[in-house]
C-alpha cells in the first residue's frame, strides 16, 4: 500500500516541523540571559539535571514543553516534566527551571505539575522532583494559592500507594515549597546550596524578631544533621544526582505487567508518514497509510500487521488489532471524517471487545464530528453517537490518543479527546481542535444575526456582518491550532509524525507498570 501523496504535502509538513522546533526552543531558552548567569555560579541547568539523572543513552520523553504558549508567561512554564528511565526504572521527572522567575510557579506551571502528578499516579511512576524555587508568582497568587495545596496533598496519597517520591533540593524551595521535600519519601540536599524553610530570615525577624541566617534557618547541613527533614547531604549537583540515582537502584521496583516485548519495525517507511496530511484537512486521508508505518510489521512470524474489524461496515471509522513494540493494542482511526450511527455502533463493539480481553486501545483523529441532518436525527445519530462515547467514558482499559488532522465538534469526545482522560494525548503539527470548523462556525453566526434581524423587522446588515465573520475565522483558527492547545496543557506534547511511534512504544511500556483490567459494566445504552 503507497500514500497517495501530493507533492506539496511533505513540504507543508516540514515546513510546521520547523516551526513546531522553534516554538520549543523558546522553551529551552526562556531563561535567557540568566542561563549564563545559572552557569557562572557553578549550577547546571534544570535540562542538564535531567540529563545526568536518566540512564545514560536512554530517551527522556519530555511532556507539556509549550505549556504556557501564549500566555503572559514564558513557554514552558518554568518546569521541565518528562518520563525518564533512572537505573532501569521509569519514572516520572519534575524539574523547576530556576533561570525563569527562579522557577517561581504560576498558573500554567500548576497545570503542568498536576497533569505530570497525575500521569504518575495513573501509570504507577515513582517521581522525582528536581527542586529549585522561589514558590508562587506571587502577582497571580490568587490563581495559585488555593489549588496549590493539592500537590502537597498528591505527594502524601502518593506515599500512601507505595509509589514513591523523592525531591532533590538544589536551591531554594522555601515557603509552602518546603512542603515539597517536607512529603516526599527521599530527602536529598545539595550542601551550600539548599534552603528549606517555612518563612525566611526577613519574615522571621518581622514575625518573632529573632535574628538568624539562611544556613542555620534551612540549610541543607542542618537539615542533615539537626532536623532530620533531610536523609542525605550531597556534596555538590553531581553527588545529589549519584544518591538519587541510588535511591531509585534501592526501590525494588518492579512492573505489574510483563509483555513479550519481539517486535518488528513497521512494513512501511515512517518517513512517509510526512506525506499523508493533505494541506487542506477537509480533503480526507486513508488513515491506514498511518497505521502501517506506526505498528509492528510482518516480521519473522508472517503476521499480518493490522487486522482490521468490520471492514464493510461503518467504513468511515477504521478499527482492527496490531502490535506496537510487542504489545497488543486496538486502533480506532477516523477514515472519511465523519461519524455516522454505522461508525459509532462498530465502535462502540469495539471498545466493549478491547475492554474484554484487557487490550490498550489507540485512537487516531481526523473527524468533522457526528453526522447532522434529518435522515440522520431520525435514524437515530443521537442516540448511536451515545453509545460510542458511553463505551469511552467506561472503557477501563489504557487509552492512547493522537490527533492528526481534524477533530472537531463531538468527535473530539467520543474519539477519545483530552476531557475522556486518556493516559496519554499527543497532536500532530496538523492537528486543529474546536467545536467546530472557523467558516463553519462564522458562518452559523451569520445565519444566527440574519434570523434575529428579521424576527425584529430589521434590515440585516449583510455587507457590515464581512468583518465580523472574518475575525471570527481568525480567532477560531488561531484558538484550533495545536500550539494554542498545547499551551493550554490539553495535550502532552506535540510531536513530530516520524516519532510517533517511538513516543506511543515509550508509553505503552509505561502503562504496564498497571496490571491491564477491562471492564464490562458499562451501564445503559439507549438502543
Amino acid at each position: 500500500m503507497t500514500a497517495d501523496v501530493a507533492p506539496d504535502r511533505r513540504e507543508t509538513m516540514l515546513a510546521k516541523i520547523a516551526d513546531l522546533h522553534a516554538e520549543q526552543t523558546k522553551a529551552v531558552e526562556a531563561g535567557g540571559k540568566y542561563i549564563a548567569r545559572h552557569k557562572e555560579r557553578g549550577k547546571l541547568t534544570a535540562r542538564e539535571r535531567v540529563d545526568l539523572l536518566v540512564d545514560e543513552g536512554s530517551a527522556f520523553l519530555e511532556l507539556m514543553p509549550l505549556a504556557g504558549w501564549g500566555s503572559d508567561f514564558a513557554v514552558g512554564a518554568s518546569l521541565v516534566t518528562g518520563i525518564g528511565v533512572v537505573e532501569g526504572v521509569e519514572c516520572m521527572i519534575v524539574a523547576n527551571d530556576p533561570t525563569v522567575k527562579g522557577g517561581a510557579l504560576n498558573p500554567w506551571s500548576l497545570r503542568k505539575s498536576f497533569r505530570a502528578g497525575e500521569i504518575a499516579e495513573r501509570n504507577r511512576l515513582p517521581m522525582i522532583n528536581l527542586t529549585e524555587s522561589g514558590g508562587a508568582d506571587l502577582p497571580t497568587q490568587k490563581e495559585i494559592f488555593i489549588p496549590g495545596g493539592r500537590g502537597f496533598r498528591d505527594l502524601t496519597r502518593a506515599s500512601a500507594r507505595k509509589q514513591p517520591t523523592i525531591s532533590v533540593v538544589f536551591g531554594n524551595s522555601t515557603a509552602g515549597g518546603a512542603y515539597v521535600p517536607g512529603m516526599s519519601d527521599y530527602v536529598i540536599m545539595v550542601k551550600e546550596q539548599a534552603k528549606v524553610f517555612l518563612a525566611g530570615p526577613p519574615l522571621v525577624k518581622m514575625a518573632t524578631g529573632e535574628e538568624t541566617d539562611d544556613e542555620s534557618l534551612g540549610g541543607a547541613e542542618m537539615h542533615s544533621r539537626i532536623s532530620g527533614s533531610s536523609d542525605f547531604l550531597a556534596l555538590d549537583e553531581h553527588d545529589a544526582l549519584r544518591i538519587a540515582r541510588r535511591v531509585v537502584a534501592r526501590l525494588n521496583w518492579r512492573k505489574a505487567a510483563y509483555a513479550d516485548t519481539a517486535y518488528a519495525e513497521p512494513d512501511l517507511d515512517p518517513d512517509d508518514l510526512l506525506d499523508l496530511i493533505p494541506t487542506d484537512l477537509k480533503e480526507p486521508f486513508d488513515p491506514r497509510e498511518a497505521i502501517l508505518r506506526i505498528v509492528d510489521g510482518t516480521g519473522a512470524d508472517n503476521a499480518v500487521p493490522f487486522d482490521e474489524f468490520k471492514p464493510l461496515y461503518g467504513s468511515s471509522l477504521c478499527v482492527g488489532w496490531a502490535r506496537l513494540h510487542g504489545r497488543e493494542i486496538g486502533i480506532l482511526a477516523n477514515a472519511r471524517g465523519v461519524l455516522m450511527s454505522e461508525e459509532a455502533q462498530k465502535a462502540a463493539q469495539f471498545i466493549q471487545l478491547a475492554n474484554q480481553k484487557d487490550t490498550p486501545l489507540l485512537f487516531l483523529h481526523n473527524t468533522t464530528g457526528y453526522m447532522v441532518g434529518k435522515d440522520y436525527e431520525q435514524g437515530g445519530i443521537i442516540k448511536h453517537g451515545a453509545q460510542m462515547i458511553n463505551a469511552v467514558s467506561n472503557s477501563k482499559v489504557p487509552h492512547l490518543t493522537v490527533i492528526m488532522g481534524a477533530s472537531y465538534g463531538a468527535g473530539n469526545y467520543g474519539m477519545n479527546g483530552r476531557a475522556y482522560d486518556p493516559r496519554f494525548l499527543f497532536t500532530w503539527p496538523s492537528a486543529k481542535s474546536a467545536v467546530m470548523g472557523p467558516q463553519q462556525l462564522a458562518g452559523v453566526m451569520e445565519i444566527v444575526a440574519r434570523e434575529s434581524a428579521e424576527k425584529k423587522g430589521q434590515v440585516f446588515d449583510a455587507e457590515g456582518f464581512v468583518e465580523i465573520k472574518k475575525m471570527v475565522e481568525g480567532m477560531i483558527e488561531e484558538q484550533s491550532m495545536p500550539y494554542f492547545l498545547s499551551g493550554m496543557v490539553y495535550d502532552d506534547g506535540v510531536i513530530d509524525p516520524r516519532d510517533t511511534r517511538t513516543v506511543l512504544g515509550i508509553c505503552l511500556s509505561v502503562i504496564d507498570n498497571q496490571p491491564i483490567e477491562g471492564e464490562m459494566n458499562f451501564g445503559v445504552f439507549r438502543l
